[in-house]
């Protein structure tokens, strides 16, 4: 099942299990979002489409994360006369998992777990910058194990190429 919803001036198009990236929204991480603002929606019994809106239907989603955007440059120029000015402007918006659909007789929900873990995070792992954190080790951990003596660290020698560069 598939819904056509419309949300900060853009239509998309979601289905349960989706991360949609739109227009900033009011709201922590991990909280609850409902669109009643449904144009279409696609499931077994056929299309549904709405006038402009469905009465009663909606699509809801959990809030990911509120980030930036990517970085737009923004540069006026003209030419001649040595006029040249450059700006940046960064647009903030949600990430949303979309949970389920309702409407028209039908619903469909996402059985998955939705995870909270921002962008930023998710680049940091894909590179090993991240620490990994296994499910045994977040469920139990482990006990700590007696410290043996920290080994010395060998002397640098620095003594020993100095006096080759004399002889």
């Amino acid at each position: 099942m598939y819904a056509v919803i419309k949300t900060g001036g853009k239509q998309y198009r979601v289905q349960p299990g989706d991360v949609i990236v739109v227009e900033k929204l009011d709201g922590d991480a991990g909280a609850a979002v409902n669109f009643g603002e449904v144009l279409m929606l696609g499931g077994d019994k056929g299309v549904t489409l709405g006038a402009p809106l469905i009465e009663g239907a909606s699509v809801a989603a959990t809030l990911v994360e509120t980030r930036k955007g990517e970085k737009i440059k923004i540069f006026k120029k003209i030419r001649r006369q040595g006029y040249r000015r450059t700006n940046g402007h960064r647009q903030m918006e949600s990430v949303l998992r979309i949970t389920g659909i309702e409407g028209a007789g039908e619903k469909a929900k996402w059985d998955g777990e939705t995870s909270l873990m921002t962008k930023l995070e998710m680049n940091a792992r894909a590179r090993g910058l991240a620490p990994r954190v296994e499910a045994t080790e977040e469920a139990a951990p482990a006990p700590k194990a007696a410290k043996a003596p920290a080994a010395k660290k060998a002397p640098a020698k620095k003594a020993a190429a100095a006096s080759t560069d004399e002889a």
